[in-house]
């Protein structure tokens, strides 16, 4: 019994993350996004009567080989209506490097309302040696926003993913 009671345990903890994931993709609580382009219903109302405060933030681990940063920190938008920025980022070492962009929207209930069509952080980006761009996001917060939430924070946290497949394993030690 002991010996089942361990391995339902042990089972639990190892589909815990994967039940948290579907639970805030669901509810949008924990600021995640979806990570597919959204479709924008066509005939969407603009509410030309409201502004939101959407402040961007960008953040990379402070050894991580990146100059990462938003394009502006914020900018007043009415519900209903596309977007555009973009971030800039840089590949601070000497080789190639993978990254992927982590997106959270806060407060978390405002997650469900923010729509990105075009985002960087979909796929991988990949840096040659000392490279920088800027890298763009298009985006919609949904007029069904509930009132109250007048500032959305779209925070990314920038990741090296993997080393490119020509570069050797020994290589990203140094990461």
């Amino acid at each position: 019994r002991l010996a089942i009671m361990a391995a339902c345990m042990f089972g639990f903890g190892f589909l815990l993350i994967p039940i948290y994931n579907v639970m805030c993709e669901i509810t949008g609580i924990g600021g995640r996004t979806s990570d597919t382009a959204a479709v924008i219903p066509a005939g969407m109302q603009v509410d030309t009567g409201r502004t939101v405060t959407v402040e961007f933030v960008a953040v990379v681990n402070e050894q991580a080989p990146w100059e990462f940063r938003p394009a502006v920190s914020s900018i007043e938008i009415h519900p209903g209506q596309l977007y555009d920025t973009t971030f800039y980022a840089r590949n601070l070492t000497d080789r190639e490097l993978v990254g992927q962009a982590i997106p959270s929207v806060a407060p978390g209930t405002a997650a469900k309302h923010f729509q990105k069509t075009e985002c960087f952080c979909f796929t991988a980006q990949k840096f040659l040696a000392r490279e920088g761009r800027d890298m763009g996001v298009q985006f919609m917060v949904d007029p069904d926003l509930p009132e109250y939430v007048d500032r959305i924070t779209l925070s990314y946290t920038f990741f090296v993913q993997r080393q490119p497949a020509n570069k050797p394993a020994a290589a990203s030690s140094a990461i």
